[in-house]
């Protein structure tokens, strides 16, 4: 049996990925013209190539996983994060020629087949990898856990791009920063450090708590508890969290809202964690099921 147990305990965010869908269609449905062309900081993409992005995900979760449809797959010699960007380039492309009202439609009636099939998976059995966790198989309940980031993601970046604070009450940011956390053992993996070393990672603000990496025989494991003496100490705001976990913002720029105390190199080795798929300078591709 595949050992999971370094990614910390298990969540189910099924009923928030509910809740999410319900407020993301009607986010759409209160955007104006200008706001559905208003470029967000995916690079060239629209409000409305976003939410056409965000129907590809839920076209290709449903086609693969629910009715066992495989066709895409990286070109000889293709980098992932390169077929990633293609893909969903060539997808946001196509899908301009559809009218704002028949998006939301698609995304509402899509939407919902999304959370009626998460409710048939069983989270505790092993599917394919989330790779900015480390090497698969993972757990599905990690696996639609990282679907609800995208898309809380994607909402935001929507919410920035039209000027509105969007999702950012404890009940829906606390499960994307408990999400993104699970990428901090593969973050630390190449870090040199001796057995029973240790992160706190503490997150301030909505959402926050604290988590600690402690460097095991074969690697690091992740507990969503604070450390009486941590060798390391990073703390982050929740908003500086989630962009930073997605690129938003750089490492550099979150360094200098954070505090660190204790060992500086294993503090600023976990400032390089990401919780997408992602090569420079491309911002706007997650790692998700539209392959």
């Amino acid at each position: 049996m595949t050992d999971t147990s370094w990614l910390g305990t298990p969540i189910d965010v099924r009923p928030v990925l509910a809740e999410q869908q319900v407020a993301f269609i009607d986010l759409l449905r209160r955007l104006d013209a200008d706001e559905w062309a208003k470029p967000t900081i995916c690079p060239g993409w629209s409000v409305k190539d976003v939410a056409a992005h965000v129907l590809g995900d839920h076209i290709g979760r449903l086609s693969m996983h629910r009715e066992g449809f495989h066709v895409l797959h990286p070109q000889d010699g293709e980098a992932f994060s390169a077929f990633l960007d293609r893909i969903n380039d060539e997808w946001v492309t196509a899908a301009r020629r559809i009218s704002p009202p028949m998006l939301i439609e698609l995304l509402s009636t899509i939407g919902n087949q999304i959370v009626e099939f998460w409710q048939t998976v069983n989270l505790d059995e092993l599917g394919g990898p989330v790779r900015w966790a480390g090497h698969g198989p993972h757990p599905y309940w990690l696996d639609v856990a990282r679907e609800y980031t995208e898309y809380w993601t994607h909402q935001q970046q929507i919410c920035d791009a039209t000027g509105r604070s969007g999702l950012t009450a404890p009940h829906y940011l606390g499960p994307v920063i408990d999400t993104f956390m699970r990428g901090l053992p593969h973050t630390l993996r190449d870090v040199t450090a001796p057995q029973g070393a240790t992160l706190q990672m503490s997150v301030t603000g909505p959402g926050g708590g604290d988590w600690t990496c402690t460097r095991g025989p074969d690697r690091w494991r992740l507990h969503h508890q604070p450390h009486p003496q941590p060798t390391a100490r990073l703390e982050l705001d929740a908003d500086t969290t989630w962009r930073l976990c997605t690129r938003g913002i750089t490492p550099e720029h979150a360094a200098e809202h954070s505090r660190i105390d204790g060992d500086q190199h294993i503090a600023t080795a976990a400032l390089q964690i990401v919780s997408i798929i992602w090569s420079p300078p491309n911002q706007r591709h997650s790692e998700s099921s539209d392959i």
